[in-house]
């Protein structure tokens, strides 16, 4: 099945932190049908988390029960679900638990402490420590099965935990009391033993059977919410501007909600364009929450947020000046004397490469706005892409004197000294060939 990064909107062929893709299979048929991961130990081994995480995250997602057949290496997920569909699902397991909210890197321990319920985060790359940034409710199961736990011991589900009760009534007695005599199999004492090593609260072990009104309306929520997940993938069968009416609506909500500044948002949104498969075109959604009339001070503010949509992307840069243009449009009468250093704030701040700029300044459309308005708008930006052109010649010309200065300043400390060496040589033989050259030769050393 061959390999693919851990961060998957890495699209760097070199990046160093791999994993194999998930290999699923579907078994039964039915109410009994299920999908096995079958490689999900290695995949596990490769993001650094146990496999049991993963798992149970696809479980929660999908709305589903999880089962873990630790002798047998099977993690299942029951339900039928397509390969493709729990990789789209890891990715968010990763961004929100592995991925290191520092660097992007995925060299990070999750740090369990049961005594005060928390989890927090830590980094070998970059040293990072935090507390985990996404609540999910995956975080109650890690804060019950900390990683450093015996694997075989973790979060034995429900059919799991059943059999296992099972097989301890057969052992011991019903009375809990273990028969004189009765023995042991191989496959019980596997079922036992995780219950061993655990040390399950009653709390746990009755959450198995506890068929309350409250429980259950608790259980039947968690079907709803994986329901919910289910429709992502129907996303991409809409239409390219239903799409972007989504990832607007997701802009939107966090602008409303303050939360556009932070850097996690930042790789929230970035991760929703790509899934949406419309990442390049982001920044004119961009541009339309985040542009006002106080474009400029708006700029600043939002810089770290655009450049995670435009840097080394001269297609989402050009998108953006797009934006920008129907922006000043909006604005006309305040932003359209501005134009000229909008554009130069955007190329100080990185956001737009001079070749993209240079190009958009060589030709008027009317992709965005009206040709009359777009003409408008390169004419009085016309002063900072003349400025532009210029440094650009001026920079390619003093490169070309420094380099002729090198090879003329090289050429001179070569001959001075053979200069004053020619002096010494023509002093030297002037005297007769007789003691005197010794002497000469004597006072030089």
């Amino acid at each position: 099945m061959g390999s693919v990064n851990v961060n998957r909107s890495v699209s760097d062929a070199f990046y160093r932190y791999k994993m194999p893709r998930i290999m699923a299979k579907v078994e039964g048929k039915g109410n009994g049908i299920k999908t096995v991961i079958v490689n999900m130990t290695d995949v596990a081994k490769s993001i650094g988390r146990p496999p049991t995480y993963p798992t149970k995250y696809f479980g929660c997602e999908l709305g589903a029960q999880t089962q873990f057949d630790f002798k047998n290496d099977r993690f299942i997920v029951n339900g039928s679900h397509e390969a493709a569909k729990l990789q789209d699902l890891l990715d968010g397991f990763i961004r929100k638990f592995v991925l290191c909210p520092g660097c992007d890197n995925p060299e990070t321990d999750l740090i369990v402490s049961t005594k005060k319920g928390t989890i927090s985060q830590g980094c070998k790359a970059c040293g990072f420590h935090g507390p985990l940034e996404f609540n999910h409710k995956l975080n109650t199961y890690i804060l019950k099965n900390p990683p450093n736990l015996n694997p075989a011991a973790q979060g034995a589900s429900l059919t799991e935990g059943k059999r296992a009760k099972r097989s301890s009534k057969r052992v011991n007695g019903e009375n809990g009391e273990p028969r004189s005599g009765s023995p042991k199999s191989e496959e019980e004492g596997e079922l036992i033993t995780p219950e061993k090593a655990v040390h399950k609260d009653e709390d746990e072990t009755d959450w198995a059977v506890d068929v309350s009104e409250e429980a259950v309306r608790a259980r039947l929520q968690d079907l709803t919410d994986g329901a919910k997940g289910l429709t992502i993938t129907d996303d991409l069968e809409k239409t390219e501007k239903e799409r972007m009416d989504l990832f607007y609506n997701s802009v939107k909500q966090r602008k409303d909600a303050g939360l556009l500044e932070q850097p996690a948002t930042a790789k929230e949104l970035v991760a929703e364009a790509e899934r949406l498969e419309i990442k390049a075109k982001a920044p004119l959604v961009l541009a339309e929450l985040l542009f006002t009339d106080k474009i400029l001070m708006e700029i600043k503010k939002n810089r770290v947020l655009l450049l995670r949509f435009t840097h080394d992307d001269m297609k989402a840069q050009k998108y953006l000046i797009g934006g920008v243009e129907q922006v000043i449009g909006l604005h006309k009468d305040v932003l359209l004397p501005k134009s000229p250093i909008i554009f130069k704030m955007l190329y100080d701040m990185d956001i737009l490469e001079e070749k993209v700029v240079l190009e958009w300044g060589g030709k008027v459309s009317k992709k965005y706005v009206t040709k009359e308005l777009s003409q408008e708008i390169h004419n009085k930006a016309e002063p900072f892409l003349t400025w532009l052109k210029e440094a650009e010649e001026e920079e390619e010309s003093s490169e070309e004197d420094e380099d002729d200065l090198e090879i003329e300043y090289d050429d001179r400390a070569k001959a001075t000294p053979l200069k004053e060496t020619k002096v010494v040589v023509e002093k030297k033989p002037q005297p007769a060939d007789d003691d005197n050259e010794v002497d000469v030769d004597i006072d030089a050393i």
